[in-house]
């Protein structure tokens, strides 16, 4: 047997800070505990994209793990609550839906509950399917509250996820990192040194000479890519025939009146505008195909959109969906940006950090670095990009809209995975699930119902439970919905309550 603490890793070199560069320093460091050295390089004058203000609720695991105190976090970040998302003018304009986070209300029978939903629908009854979502419900009223663990009850089927500012939660993580010994190195890198025999990354050199030696490397660059790509040559799959944004202007502009604990993201023209709560500011972002709007156009449109003044100019990024093929290559692993990038239409991009981040740890190595971790990690990685592409696809395929970018997204060519999802449920309101889904059954419901993929027929089983009485059960569950959702306090009341961010704290 391989003696494997004369091989393990003793030092780890983290290029690049931001986000996932400190969420990678804070993880090794509690991982590693004390054992490894871990040293990560940025420079102050190489900006990072910062537009990661709306998450997914498996971030909550996350920081669960690294012991991170919720309110703590959240007020150090200025951070509000996030049930899901609304959708607007994305199906057609004038017509709004909702992904809410959690589960829709229990099934009152062995058949599922939509499945009940969708006979009503064919027989006249037009509620929305959200409505039997607690998370919309609250969302709708502005209300919010942690899940409960009792699963009797309704608020049991609640989940929940954040936005805050990407650039107080990197500060956030560095103060938890360097007390667990991460040293910050300020410096820029001008060249990668790799090993004559094996190709693998040597040292990182600083501009002025100094060189950072390491076995693990992990490449937080950005669109850079500046080990993974730059030094090692690994290639990025290119996915923009499907998903044809490439750019986002971004800005932040003043709290209003509205407070909702939801992201909310609205079709335009060429793209979407996002707009993401928090306490001390709103976030703004448009993204868009330069194919069909120039940035002139996309900046007026963003900025008329805003709810509140502007705070500074719109910042432009620009941007191509891919995945990379290889995110570990020798002895590189490449986490966020570096590895790929999918448009933050789902708040995908911390999520995409923090499962990476998880993989590594799973399948930590020592200096042999045997491809057979990398090779695992790599399938699962692209296959996670896949899945999420397929369901940000479905978004932009599954519309009416007529401007041009939308009648392109429309007719376009689908990949097949995707295309078999959506033949089952227009078939039978059936939901095919794929390995390695981030998105389970109901957000996929949620997505299809809201796009208005409809179904061509329910479930059989629906008719044959003669027994059960659909109309009452469901005109149930939305008073009892209603009555849960607005005996919480208001979003804002639950902030100013736990979590309240202080001025000196997000400036």
């Amino acid at each position: 047997m391989t003696d494997t603490a004369e091989r393990r890793i003793r030092r780890i070199v983290i290029v690049g800070g931001g986000t996932a560069g400190w969420m990678s320093a804070a993880a090794l460091a509690a991982a590693t505990q004390g054992q490894t050295s871990i040293e990560l390089v940025e420079s102050d004058a190489i900006g990072t994209v910062g537009v990661g203000e709306a998450t997914i609720p498996p971030i909550r695991h996350f920081n669960q793990q690294l012991g991170l105190d919720e309110n703590a976090f959240m007020a150090a970040t200025g951070g509000s609550f996030k049930l899901g998302i609304e959708f607007v003018d994305w199906t057609r304009p004038g017509h709004r839906y909702f992904h809410p986070f959690g589960r829709f209300a229990p099934d009152f029978d062995a058949v599922s509950l939509h499945q009940y939903w969708l006979r009503e629908r064919a027989r006249g009854n037009n509620t929305p399917l959200e409505d039997y979502a607690i998370a919309w419900v609250a969302a709708r009223a502005g209300r919010f509250d942690r899940p409960l663990p009792d699963p009797q009850l309704v608020l049991s089927r609640l989940d929940y996820a954040y936005h805050f500012d990407a650039a107080l939660y990197a500060r956030h993580l560095r103060g938890y990192a360097e007390q667990r010994g991460v040293k910050r190195t300020e410096g820029k890198i001008v060249a990668v040194a790799l090993r004559g025999e094996d190709g693998f990354i040597e040292a990182v050199i600083l501009e002025g000479g100094a060189r950072i030696e390491g076995d693990l490397f992990v490449d937080c660059s950005g669109f850079r890519a500046l080990l993974i790509e730059g030094a090692l040559n690994s290639r990025l799959d290119d996915w923009r025939h499907w998903l044809p944004c490439d750019r986002a202007l971004v800005v932040g502009s003043a709290v209003g009146a509205e407070f909702p604990p939801y992201t909310r993201s609205t079709a335009r023209p060429a793209g979407w505008q996002w707009r993401i709560p928090l306490q001390h500011r709103i976030g703004n972002g448009h993204v868009y195909c330069s194919d069909y709007m120039r940035d002139d156009e996309a900046a007026s449109i963003l900025l008329a959109g805003l709810d509140g003044e502007a705070l500074g100019e719109p910042r432009l990024i620009e941007f191509k969906a891919g995945a990379r093929c290889e995110s570990w290559s020798r002895n590189c692993v490449a986490i966020g940006l570096a590895a790929g990038f999918l448009e933050p239409l789902e708040s995908t991009a911390i999520h995409l950090v923090q499962s990476a981040i998880t993989r590594l740890l799973a399948l930590f190595p020592d200096r042999d670095f045997d491809p057979l971790l990398l090779r695992e990690f790599n399938r699962l990685t692209y296959t996670e990009y896949e899945r999420i592409r397929d369901f940000l696809i479905l978004h932009y395929h599954a519309q009416l809209r007529e401007e041009p970018l939308w009648r392109y997204t429309r007719t376009m060519a689908i990949p097949q995975t995707l295309q078999y999802k959506i033949d089952h449920f227009r078939y039978g309101g059936r939901i095919v699930a794929e390995p390695f889904e981030l998105f389970q059954n109901s957000s996929w419901i949620a997505i299809l119902v809201g796009q208005e993929v409809w179904p061509q027929r329910y479930d059989p089983l629906v008719d044959l439970h003669t027994g059960v009485d659909a109309p009452r059960y469901l005109t149930g569950i939305r008073s009892v919905l209603e009555k849960a959702a607005h005996a919480l306090p208001t979003h804002r009341e639950y902030i100013e309550r736990h979590c309240a961010a202080t001025a000196a704290r997000t400036k």
